[in-house]
């Protein structure tokens, strides 16, 4: 997270659209399973041109209402209250993080279906790292056809798998997964990862860990921290701040993923999205039962 001011906690995410590269065309995602493009006229035995039934018009869910604008307004006071007090207020930061589960998200388990992008990089991140610890990072590579990352370091390796984690979407929801997975890429030396060759369960829940509570904190900061946070002038105060968030947010992730480690030990790959699911939903709980607590 950048340190700047009040606009870099809120609007680091921004993106560059996407690159063009490998597009169809016609989008995929232009059509729905069963609905593809009309096929071009035939011919009659005669020679006269056969008519095509005129395709059924896609039947697309009418678009939800706008949110209300203010519905923020409570939490983005708690928290710029929190800010301003240099990370000292913790009960405005609780209440901040509280109303945001709570209220503006409609609970915890709403809280955890909004992280959107996020939850399926992190079921792509926690099958690669499974992958690797069971058949190791060569032939994990060579199936991504990555081969020419073999024998780097692993921040290198993380750097080069980034597009088959956090695929490009060009939309604020896809810009906090990438976000927050370079984010991740510079806690890996910290937190002793550096050799795939020995990586550990312990080791994917440290980096399935430090990847969702970098993507909890990224939402918050964009939901009830855009352009609205008041931050302290002095940066050591700005830092400080930002790691009681984090802590904050990592003590529930932690916590999440702990309570579930014999279950992440014998996970299949189809069942990943559902485990990264239920971490986020518990995790929220977690964040809520710790801002509850007196």
């Amino acid at each position: 997270m950048l340190k700047g001011g009040l606009d870099d906690m809120g609007t680091s995410t921004s993106n560059k659209g996407t690159r063009g590269k490998d597009t169809p065309l016609v989008p995929t995602w232009l059509y729905s399973d069963t609905e593809v493009p009309a096929s071009p006229p035939t011919e009659e035995a005669d020679g006269t041109p056969q008519s095509s039934p005129a395709p059924t018009p896609p039947d697309y869910p009418s678009i939800p209402s706008a949110g209300d604008a203010n519905r923020f307004r409570t939490e983005r006071s708690n928290f710029s209250r929190f800010a301003r007090s240099g990370g000292t207020d913790h009960g405005s930061l609780k209440r901040a993080i509280s109303g945001y589960i709570r209220k503006t998200s409609g609970g915890s388990t709403n809280a955890a279906k909004g992280m959107g992008s996020s939850r399926k990089a992190a079921a792509s991140l926690l099958g690669f790292l499974s992958d690797v610890k069971e058949r190791g990072i060569e032939p994990v590579l060579l199936s991504l056809n990555l081969e020419s990352l073999a024998g780097q370091p692993v921040d290198e390796i993380f750097a080069g798998i980034r597009d088959y984690v956090c695929p490009e979407g060009g939309t604020v929801d896809a810009g906090i997964a990438i976000d927050s997975f370079i984010r991740t890429i510079a806690d890996l030396a910290e937190a002793g990862i550096s050799d795939f060759n020995t990586l550990s369960t312990d080791q994917i829940q440290t980096v399935l860990e430090l990847y969702m509570t970098h993507t909890i904190e990224e939402r918050i900061y964009n939901e009830i921290g855009t352009n609205t946070i008041s931050l302290p002038e002095d940066p050591a105060e700005v830092e400080k701040v930002q790691e009681q968030v984090r802590d904050f947010i990592s003590n529930g992730v932690s916590d999440a993923l702990s309570s579930s480690k014999e279950k992440l030990e014998n996970l299949s790959q189809d069942k990943m999205l559902q485990f990264v699911d239920d971490i986020y939903k518990t995790s929220y709980d977690l964040l809520l039962a710790f801002a509850d607590k007196k």
